[in-house]
């Protein structure tokens, strides 16, 4: 039968990797093909060289690709669809790529592998995507109530070893600190490229049962931190895909305190900058329960951190004071403990002046204006120089409390210190923080400060 080519004519990788899964060689594919294709009354006679390019990436017409997603199935045990094959040239393709928590190892893998290759390949779904409240819930829900993963080994691929999850972990490490120092936007398409040309191929090699699950442990913190640089560059609704897959990883890694944490850092920290509310709390609520007695102190007091940003959000001050006082003692509880070491690495970062920048933020949608300044400056001064976006965010704050308190010189000058530091980095959050204070100087727009203020931000936009 004539090909035709996929789009960009990209190698199916989708196709090899299930290739070797099933341990066939190309010719045997293609006489598995032909035979199965018989029993369907047509007439196939493909051939290794046949098959070597639908690896390159044509596509056969017709009846073909189910033939050949069938003739795998048989071989490998079980159903395969012509999208696992990557022969579903687009059609099969649907813009929720990514949104589901899956219900097998296997679909968690093939799910992330495609929202990795859609993401590097600039697929239209991902970037004008929106985010939906209960696509943020939804999966939450099911990862209470999903029984753990019994078994993540695999057999056929390349071997997987310790030594390739250190690897991971390590340029982990390296791509958290580039990004603190220089904003998402310098760094997130290495990870994305990262992540889809090195990572899926260990996800599909061969592990052992207690390797499998560091890997998957590893992958789902790397999987987490492009989710939220996916966020830093504006993509919220891609940020999203992310953070769903990060807490299915976590789940077939068998840790529910990481999977806590990606609900309470990550999909609700999402749902504060989308303003809703009541998703914050629920979904902190959801890392509090589903990982009780899985973590540490220092883990508590950011999911009790995590949860009073939505009440007052909600202006419940009552219930903010409540639960922040929960998070204090919890971190109090860690410090006095001298448990550090203890504490896995995702959770190390969260420290005073973690809490105090959520602090920061409870006080300002409270309306508390003396409290988030005082909160404010003590997340400035704990941020060390490295961690550039924090410490800018956290003077946007203290300069939003200034307003509030009214004291618009100050702000200005504050806010001009942010500006300075933001101009170091490429990060969609820092510039939404500067326009939300700049929308709250408006008010005062015929202040010499807030005019000249104003002229700043211009000049760096020009």
């Amino acid at each position: 039968m004539a090909a035709r080519p996929l789009v960009a004519r990209q190698p199916n990788e989708r196709l090899q990797s299930l290739i070797q899964e099933a341990g066939c060689s190309n010719a045997g594919l293609a006489r598995r093909v032909n035979m199965c294709g018989a029993e369907h009354n047509l007439d196939l006679r493909y051939d290794k060289t046949s098959v070597a390019r639908w690896l390159r990436g044509q596509q056969p017409r017709g009846r073909a690709p189910g033939i050949i997603a069938e003739a795998i199935g048989r071989k490998l045990g079980r159903p395969v669809t012509i999208d696992e094959i990557g022969m579903a040239n687009g059609k099969n393709l649907a813009s929720g790529v990514g949104l589901q928590f899956s219900p097998t190892v296997l679909g968690a893998v093939e799910q992330v592998c495609e929202l990795w290759r859609s993401d590097v390949g600039r697929r239209d779904f991902l970037s004008g995507s929106t985010v939906a409240a209960s696509a943020l819930v939804e999966p939450s829900r099911d990862w209470l109530i999903t029984a753990a993963d019994t078994q993540v080994a695999r057999t056929a691929g390349s071997r997987v070893g310790r030594a390739d999850v250190a690897a991971v972990r390590a340029m982990t490490d390296s791509l958290v600190q580039l990004d603190h120092q220089y904003g998402s936007g310098h760094v997130r398409p290495v990870v994305v490229h990262y992540l889809n040309s090195v990572v899926s191929g260990l996800l599909a090699g061969s592990y052992r049962e207690a390797v499998g699950r560091e890997l998957f442990a590893a992958v789902a913190r790397l999987t987490e931190l492009a989710g939220y640089m996916a966020v830093d560059t504006g993509q919220p609704g891609l940020a999203q895909r992310y953070y769903i897959q990060a807490l299915r990883l976590a789940q077939a890694a068998g840790d529910r305190g990481y999977g806590g944490y990606v609900l309470a850092a990550s999909m609700s920290h999402l749902a504060a900058q989308l303003g809703n509310p009541r998703e914050i709390a629920q979904l902190a609520r959801a890392a509090q329960e589903g990982a009780r007695g899985r973590v540490t102190p220092r883990a508590e007091a950011m999911f009790y951190a995590a949860e009073a940003r939505g009440h007052a959000l909600l202006g419940d001050a009552r219930t903010t004071q409540t639960v922040a006082g929960l998070a204090r003692a919890a971190l109090d509880r860690a410090d006095s403990a001298g448990s550090a070491g203890d504490d896995p690495v995702w959770i190390r970062h969260f420290d005073e002046a973690y809490l105090a920048d959520e602090l920061a933020h409870c006080h300002r949608d409270l309306g508390q204006a003396e409290a988030a300044a005082q909160a404010a400056r003590e997340s400035v001064d704990g941020h060390p120089e490295s961690k550039a976006r924090r410490r800018a965010i956290g003077l946007v704050l203290l300069a939003t409390a200034q307003v509030q308190q009214r004291e618009v010189e100050l702000a200005c000058h504050t806010g001009t210190r942010a500006v300075e530091l933001l101009g170091t980095l490429r990060s969609n959050r820092g510039a939404e923080y500067l326009e939300d204070f700049r929308a709250r100087l408006e008010p005062f727009r015929a202040e010499p400060a807030v005019r000249e203020f104003g002229s700043r931000l211009e000049a760096r936009a020009a």
